[in-house]
């Protein structure tokens, strides 16, 4: 579960720096950086609650 949440990080994190890098793209960068906060929260929640 713990690579999951590594791979999803990952990937959330390179579509928000693309959407930085490539002006057109803004929108893509905010969806990168909430799903990259989602994400790390939920893994933190389910990390602290020993599932």
């Amino acid at each position: 579960m713990l690579t999951l949440i590594a791979i999803l990080l990952v990937i959330w994190l390179v579509l928000a720096v693309l959407g930085f890098v490539i002006k057109g793209l803004f929108w893509l960068a905010i969806i990168g950086i909430v799903l990259f906060l989602g994400t790390a929260a939920w893994g933190a929640i389910s990390r602290n609650s020993g599932s």
